[in-house]
């Protein structure tokens, strides 16, 4: 039996009546989160910022949809504060929607820093396996990558395409001088990029760096499909490889000036095996930088400011992916600081630096062969 003390009726209740609110705003949100899927999927939202406000009836012409769902979509929207209404008071056919000024930017500005829309995207496909997900809760085992199907493979991408575009050449790889100064220097260096997804990470270095080489690897067949079709349109298929294998292949050993691994390491059943690999990659003289989540040092009940996500994204994808095959080592999205040394150093790594680069996300790991 517990030693606590009961709580008194009132404190339970005041207790109550928190969490039922705190369920609530819940609840508001995630019908929030997927009425914006619903309108930036259909682009709503692009059609109001490019057109203007508009009747129900105009945006339905605008976007080929259908009007009925359209006025229902624009009213939850006004009522959940994301867009805004002329004049309530008009008769239903008549009343015209806007979306703020200061909405636009989250909303459709798929290049900027501020963009968020693709979350929606990512959480939809999160919840795609959700009967999966719930059986590998009950008997262990876990639920493949593709079983969250384009939603999430779409989604990840485009949430972090902003900051391959415009942080990652110009901000994160020259934290490295000696790397910086080698990725512009003859004869051209080569990059392997583990877990390139639609290949925006390798394109943001080939952008970056007009020199280098990039080899870009993943292991699901349709995100490559999609990154060597981002590769010629961004003119960079001369430059930029991409290949649906394992990079553990002996050939390649030694071939590599940089290796990276951008939030993939915690998605591995054996993080170790492939640190290992990418060292290897190296042939222990290059350099391996792994990017992956900034949480806290340890576990707290109060949590840093990203771990609320992070869980979240970790108890319906990331910890699931890595249980699939055997054995596994289960790290799941919140990969601390001393767990990703540890798994290092098993690797066979001298050292693990963290790199001084300021941001929300990210925490920037030099490993040291």
């Amino acid at each position: 039996m517990s030693n606590a003390h009961p709580m008194p009726d009132d404190a339970i209740a005041t207790q109550r009546d928190a969490f039922t609110e705190r369920f609530l705003q819940s609840l508001s949100g995630t019908f929030n989160i997927f009425a914006i899927y619903i309108g930036d999927r259909l682009g709503f939202y692009r059609a109001l910022a490019e057109g203007g406000p508009s009747t129900a009836a105009e945006l339905a012409a605008r976007t080929n949809t259908h009007e009925r769902y359209v006025r229902e979509w624009l009213e939850q929207q006004t009522v959940a504060h994301i867009l805004e209404v002329d004049n309530e008071k008009h008769e239903t056919d008549a009343r015209r929607f806007r979306l703020p000024a200061g909405h636009v930017e989250p909303l459709i500005q798929c290049d900027s820093l501020n963009y968020l829309a693709p979350l929606t995207q990512l959480l939809a496909g999160a919840v795609r396996p959700l009967p999966a997900i719930l059986e590998a809760y009950r008997h262990g085992g876990g639920v493949p990558f593709g079983a969250y199907g384009m939603d999430l493979r779409e989604g990840q991408a485009a949430i972090n395409y902003p900051a391959f575009a415009h942080q990652l050449a110009h901000e994160w790889l020259p934290a490295m001088s000696e790397v910086h100064a080698r990725l512009q220097a003859d004869p051209p260096a080569r990059v392997a990029d583990i877990g390139c997804g639609y290949g925006w990470s390798s394109i943001g270095i080939a952008q970056g760096y007009p020199k280098v080489h990039v080899d870009g690897f993943d292991l699901d067949e349709p995100s490559i499909e999609r990154a060597r079709e981002n590769a010629r349109r961004n003119g960079v298929i001369d430059r930029v490889h991409f290949q649906a294998r394992d990079a553990g292949d002996p050939t390649l050993a030694g071939q590599y000036d940089l290796v990276t691994a951008f939030e993939c390491v915690h998605d591995m059943s054996n993080p170790v095996g492939a640190l290992r690999m990418m060292r290897q990659l190296t042939g222990g003289r290059g350099t391996v930088l792994i990017v992956d989540e900034r949480v806290g040092d340890r576990f707290s009940a109060q949590g840093n400011d990203v771990e609320w996500m992070m869980y979240g994204w970790s108890i319906l994808h990331c910890l699931p992916v890595g249980m699939v095959e055997r054995p596994a080592a289960g790290t799941g999205t919140v990969m601390r600081a001393d767990t990703l040394q540890r798994y290092a150093m098993e690797a066979g790594f001298r050292s693990v630096e963290v790199l001084p680069i300021d941001n929300f996300f990210f925490r920037f790991y030099r490993l040291n062969a």
